[in-house]
This record gives C-alpha cells, sequence and structure tokens, in this order.
C-alpha cells in the first residue's frame, strides 16, 4: 500500500456493506474490514445516513482493537441540523454509534450550494468546531461536497478546512467540483479524498461492449476499474480514493493496483487510451459538450455545461442516472440554475466553440430532466435541503 499525507491512496467507503433484510451482515463486513487493514488500508469512511452502517464499523473496529490504529471519517448531516444544539445531538450519536470519543475527521455531508454553508455559519458552527477541536472531540473537519466547480471554489475558500471530498472520475473530470476544484483544494495543502471513481459502478459494469474490446486488447493488461483508479492516482493532487469494497476479491484487487500505482505514471498512450474510451461512451451522448465553460457565466445564472452533462448521462448510462445527477448539482441550488431561467438573449451560443444551439438544446435537455413526477419531488427536496 501507498500513502499520501498519511493516509492509504485507497480508502474504505463503508456505505456499501453487504445487508440482507435492511441489516448488515456483520461477519462479512468483518472480514473484509479487516482483510483490507492487513493490507494497509487506514482510511474508513462512513456517515450518519448510510443504514447500519456506523453501527457495524463501531463494532468491528472496537472487537478488533482497531480504533486508534486507524483514520476514521463520519459526516454530520447538515441538511437536518435545525439549530445549534443539532449540531451536538448528530455529533453525540454518531460517537455512540461508533464507538468511540473522538473522530479523526469530521464532514460536513452533501454540500451543493454556499447557501448551506451561510446557514451553519449563522447556527454558530464555527465557534462550535473550535471547541470540539479543543477538546479533543474531532481532529480534523472538512466537507463532503456534490455540486458545480464555483460553488466548491466559494465553500472551500469559507473555512480553513483540513479535507475535501468529491466525486472525480475520468468522465467528471469537468463537472462537479471538477480537476479546477481538486487542483484548488491540493493547493491547500488539504487531502483531497475522492467518491465514485467508477461513478457507482458504471465505467465497469455498463462500458459499451467496445470500450471493453479496446480495454481487453490494451497491452498495459489493466481492468476497466484499474484505467479508472489509475487515471486518478496518477495525479498528485488525489491523496486518496474511497472504494465500496463489498468482497474480499474486490479488496484485494484493489489494493494489487494501489500497491502498483504512481502518481506521473501515465504516458501518451496511456492518456490516449482514456480519450478513447470517453470517446466511445460519449457517442450515445444528445448534446456535444466538452464542458469548456467558455458560454459561462450565463447572465441569469443557468449552469449550462452542468445541465448538459446530466442529459448526456441520462442516454450514456441511464435516465435516473441522468436526473440524479441533476438533482443532486443543478436542482439543489438556492439561486436557481434550472434552464428555464433562459430568456434567450444568446450570449451563451456567441462563445462556444462547438457552435452548439444552446438554447434549443437546453430547453430539450430540461424536458427530459425534470418530468412532472420529478418536479414534485425536486420542489420537497429543495425545501427540506435549503431551509433557511
Amino acid at each position: 500500500m501507498q500513502y499520501r499525507k498519511g493516509i492509504s491512496i485507497l480508502g474504505y467507503g463503508c456505505m456499501r456493506f453487504t445487508s440482507s433484510g435492511g441489516k448488515i451482515d456483520l461477519d462479512k463486513a468483518e472480514k473484509e474490514v479487516l482483510r483490507a487493514y492487513e493490507l494497509g488500508v487506514n482510511y474508513f469512511d462512513t456517515a450518519y445516513i448510510y443504514p447500519g452502517s456506523e453501527e457495524a464499523l463501531g463494532k468491528i473496529l472496537e472487537k478488533n482493537n482497531l480504533r486508534d490504529k486507524i483514520t476514521l471519517t463520519t459526516k454530520l448531516p447538515q441538511y437536518m441540523v435545525k439549530n445549534r444544539a443539532g449540531l451536538d445531538k448528530y455529533l453525540d450519536e454518531e460517537l455512540k454509534r461508533l464507538r468511540t470519543d473522538h473522530l479523526d475527521y469530521y464532514l460536513m455531508h452533501h454540500m451543493t450550494d454556499y447557501a448551506q454553508w451561510e446557514r451553519l455559519a449563522g447556527l454558530g458552527i464555527v465557534e462550535w468546531m473550535q471547541e470540539k477541536k479543543a477538546a479533543g472531540v474531532v481532529k480534523h473537519f472538512g466537507f463532503s461536497f456534490h455540486g458545480n466547480t464555483e460553488m466548491f471554489l466559494k465553500i472551500l475558500g469559507a473555512y480553513d478546512w483540513e479535507l475535501c471530498l468529491v466525486q472525480y472520475n475520468y468522465m467528471d473530470e469537468h463537472t462537479q467540483a471538477g480537476r479546477a476544484g481538486v487542483e484548488a483544494a491540493a493547493a491547500k495543502g488539504i487531502p483531497v479524498l475522492i467518491m465514485e471513481p467508477l461513478r457507482g459502478g458504471k465505467l465497469v459494469d455498463l462500458l459499451p461492449d467496445r470500450a471493453r474490446k479496446e480495454i481487453a486488447a490494451d497491452t498495459n493488461g489493466w481492468t476497466p476499474a484499474e484505467w479508472a483508479f489509475r487515471w486518478l492516482w496518477n495525479q498528485e493532487a488525489v491523496t486518496c480514493v474511497l472504494s465500496g469494497m463489498n468482497s474480499i476479491q474486490m479488496i484485494e484487487e484493489n489494493c494489487k493496483t494501489a500497491s502498483a500505482a504512481e502518481a506521473g505514471a501515465f504516458g501518451e498512450h496511456e492518456f490516449e487510451m482514456i480519450d478513447k474510451i470517453k470517446a466511445i461512451i460519449n457517442e450515445k451522448t444528445k448534446v456535444n459538450c466538452t464542458g469548456c465553460r467558455y458560454c459561462m457565466p450565463c447572465p441569469r445564472g443557468i449552469d449550462i455545461p452542468g445541465i448538459f452533462s446530466c442529459y448526456n448521462h441520462m442516454y450514456s448510462e441511464s435516465k435516473s442516472s441522468g436526473r440524479s445527477e441533476y438533482f443532486q448539482t443543478i436542482a439543489l441550488r438556492a439561486d436557481s440554475a434550472a434552464a428555464t431561467q433562459c430568456i434567450k438573449c444568446g450570449k451563451c451560443e456567441q462563445h462556444c466553440p462547438q457552435s452548439i444551439p444552446i438554447r434549443d438544446k437546453l430547453r430539450e435537455a430540461d424536458k427530459a430532466l425534470r418530468p412532472f413526477p420529478y418536479n414534485v419531488g425536486l420542489s420537497i427536496a429543495r425545501k427540506y435541503m435549503l431551509k433557511k
């Protein structure tokens, strides 16, 4: 195993412990956690809303005397906090579940908009974090993020964070926090952790046959998952990649890759191969948007490349995948970034290198991404996640 900033470059994402009938298979999870630890994994990530995860991990760590031998991270469900007392309520409950009196990292979970941080600041969270650090209850604070680059950079600059967790992979290079966000966080010297390195398994399970054949024929002999992991670890800015491992085989394969991958190891051939895989995946896309953002900023605040990315994922992956991404990255903004804000001024089209008829495509994308049932759910979610 290799380490960056004292953290194993492969981390254990504990959201996907195997469960049956709504209950985690504790014996199986214990064997997997122990095997990962034996192979050098020292970073374990969970969250309040992962069903049964904190309790299971806490029992495993306590039983095997591993608590102070690993780096333990969980997350504050900031969208559920109503007042300062709520901060203590959730932290105390999580410590109890995890059977510990301290956390190595505590993250603000699922940040999407700067308005969420402003609300937390208004509740006194900055002073609260200082108190918890002084008392030794939490060593470091950070945040996990789903949103666009602009919002990520604003939140990153709002506090002296000590870690960030972002969705990032070769298909999301210029969406969500994106490469710009990853490199900005790394420039501040904080650990940058990656979630969804395989886009929920889609860069393995949903690869087009042509992409599979290209990978199988390549002289490197890497699997689809290995290409995705190595692309991330090739970047020095990436500290640790989380994987929701739920089999011994998966753990051993990922640890083997983590022991061999190196930053800066990719050459021209490897980058060309990634571009080839992306091109094959993108053959089914609806809009030829590269995410260059020359069309931005939109005077009405519309996230044009973000919307097109979600729209394209409806066809390169699945309709539910694209709509889920839209829900997280576009819909959950305090100020609307939806295509409905378009006044057809045409400024975006004047700057588009691909000459995309942006106004027409935005209308098309909006219709596909927001069918009537989704609008109802989005309205409810906005009230809940972005409450004042």
